[in-house]
């Protein structure tokens, strides 16, 4: 009797927690994307918990980037079908290896072979697109195809051929004193220090800074707390902690206030309302544009030539050569725990001192 008792607190206690989260969720998704959508989402009977709740919120906001990667992907499949004579909209059945195969063989529109990650990221898409079509793609149709995949990946390694473009290059502390003393004294190279800066600390993708509003991003006494909703997962829609650094040249709490505050003393009081772009668009004569958009996050004035995964690739891998825990560091940047994304972005800083069998004996 003492323990039913005991069990049914708990889960009262959890019931509780849980439903306190999933309140705050549906409030701060009210306040960024209006009462109707949240409604939509509270109204959802079936949403037992604030991760169910975050699973939602991520199919609602699918980026844009995303959706065009999707419809592309659908355009090479349908190239693909058109050239083997295969109809678009049945079980795969074998197709999908296919596919694969024809993908890296000479699947581009120019003829060529698609890069191994490009192929895989096409999979997947095309994937997606046939269940949304009612076509049913089983686990072992995609297991199947990815065993090809990597198979046929091994091939054009041991004949040494390379394609693509490669992993992007990770931000990196020497990057962030280098913009520190690149950008310009106005308000537009203080937005881009404090984007990057910020960024960095987040792991954030392009179009996460270009859905933030100022009311996302609230000081802490021990730093900033940035609540990513644009995430794709329910992992990555997250409240990330940003901290102060030992440097204030490169601290990304002092770079953020002073941004804002000199965006409020310069261009009016206005800007300092929580609805307004955290971080805005500002055009070569000072004028402020608006919100950014996930493209010119990525043309922001930045004397470095970073790509929109750099700043992942960046928390990922000085996290991992400082020690830091990898689900610490997963839960930072938005990925699910022990990630192979997450693995795949930390890159070692060399072949020497970083190997694994450096001052073993």
């Amino acid at each position: 009797m003492c323990s039913t008792s005991k069990h049914g607190k708990k889960d009262s206690q959890h019931r509780s927690t849980s439903g306190r989260r999933r309140r705050l969720l549906v409030e701060q998704w009210a306040r960024r994307h209006g009462i109707d959508a949240a409604r939509r989402l509270a109204d959802a009977e079936d949403l037992a918990d604030a991760e169910d709740l975050a699973d939602a919120v991520a199919a609602e906001i699918v980026p844009d980037n995303t959706i065009d990667t999707y419809a592309k992907s659908w355009r090479v499949w349908t190239r693909f079908c058109a050239t083997a004579g295969l109809p678009e909209l049945e079980g795969p059945d074998g197709s999908l290896v296919a596919f694969v195969a024809w993908m890296l063989r000479e699947g581009q529109q120019n003829g060529k072979g698609y890069a191994p990650s490009s192929a895989g990221t096409h999979l997947a898409a095309v994937v997606v697109g046939l269940r949304e079509r009612g076509v049913s793609a089983s686990r072992d149709d995609q297991a199947e195809a990815r065993k090809a995949l990597t198979g046929l990946e091994v091939k054009l390694l041991q004949t040494g051929e390379r394609r693509g473009r490669g992993q992007a290059v990770g931000a990196d502390i020497d990057g962030l004193y280098a913009i520190a003393r690149s950008c310009p004294d106005t308000v537009a190279g203080d937005r881009d220090k404090a984007l990057v800066f910020t960024g960095f600390h987040y792991a954030s993708r392009s179009q996460d800074p270009a859905g933030l509003q100022s009311g996302d991003v609230t000081l802490h006494p021990r730093g900033l707390v940035v609540a990513v909703l644009t995430g794709k997962t329910k992992h990555s829609v997250r409240n990330a902690r940003i901290g102060y650094t030992q440097d204030p040249e490169i601290c990304p709490v002092r770079a953020y206030t002073a941004y804002r505050e000199r965006l409020v003393a310069e261009h009016g009081t206005e800007w300092s309302d929580p609805s307004t772009p955290a971080f805005v668009g500002i055009d070569r004569h000072g004028h402020i544009t608006g919100g950014l958009v996930p493209g010119s996050v990525t043309r922001a004035g930045v004397p470095i030539s970073w790509t929109g995964h750099s700043l992942r690739i960046g928390l990922a891998s000085v996290g991992r050569q400082r020690g830091k825990d990898a689900i610490a560091i997963a839960d930072q940047g938005g990925w699910a725990r022990y990630s192979r994304s997450m693995l795949g972005y930390m890159q070692r800083a060399d072949g020497w001192d970083d190997t694994a069998s450096a001052g073993l004996t």
